[in-house]
């Protein structure tokens, strides 16, 4: 989703961003600055990785352009706890960071990829919100044989990961025990943390990763690799899953 604006007297494409409202039987729970759309998909994967649902929700109708109601109750009680998110960073206003730890089960073997069908999954990537404003990050999942299922853009990392994840999840999945996931941007704690529990065995990103994603990463069984670009990727973890 794009807004028209004006830059050196000309018309330009920029990204919209806008703030959704998460809702659980109408009680306001996350605030997180989005890109409009899929907006069903961002709550129950926002849900899922936060370990508030176990499985699809469903949702009440909700008249609110900027917000999305979820029929609970939820698998745990999230307390106090309110979310504030914003578009670059999908951590920031939780207390500690006991409040992100990782809660999953340890990850399968998973499918055996080679290395040159990783490093070319970012050129599968559909991203054409990306090509017309620069201002999109994406998300894609693809089969071990290279196959876009589905992929997803936002101006938020994690908002585009959430909603890939929230499309597998009111599709019948996660876990996502032989899917990859691959990401337009840096690896990021949160990245991890997301891909972690939606059972992805795989994550493969554009950018450097962060130090404590490869810890995450490698704590959790998960293969990481970034730089995925020019037909070449680094892997920081588990590289037992990448074929030569």
């Amino acid at each position: 989703m794009h807004a028209r604006v004006q830059r050196d007297g000309e018309l330009d494409d920029v990204a919209v961003e806008e703030p959704l409202e998460i809702r659980v039987d109408s009680e306001p729970l996350a605030v997180t600055m989005r890109t409009p759309g899929h907006d069903e998909e961002l709550a129950a994967g926002f849900l899922y990785g936060e370990g508030l649902v176990g499985a699809a929700p469903a949702f009440h109708p909700c008249l609110d352009a900027n917000a999305v109601d979820v029929a609970g109750p939820l698998a745990r009680d999230p307390g106090t706890r309110r979310f504030y998110t914003t578009s670059s960073c999908g951590v920031c206003g939780k207390g500690a960071l006991e409040e992100v730890a990782v809660h999953a089960p340890a990850l399968p073997d998973g499918p055996r990829v080679p290395r040159a069908l990783l490093a070319a999954l970012p050129d599968r990537l559909h991203q054409p919100g990306f090509v017309r404003t620069g201002g999109l990050h994406a998300t894609g999942l693809f089969d071990a044989g290279g196959e876009l299922v589905h992929a997803r853009e936002d101006v938020g990392r994690h908002n585009a990961m959430d909603k890939v994840v929230g499309r597998a999840l009111l599709d019948g999945a996660p876990p996502l025990h032989d899917r990859v996931l691959c990401v337009s941007g840096r690896l990021s704690f949160e990245l991890v943390q997301k891909a972690a529990v939606a059972g992805a065995p795989i994550l493969v990103g554009v950018g450097a990763p962060t130090s404590l994603a490869v810890s995450l990463a490698a704590e959790r069984g998960l293969t990481l690799c970034g730089f995925a670009r020019g037909g070449r990727l680094n892997v920081y973890t588990v590289p037992e899953r990448v074929a030569a």
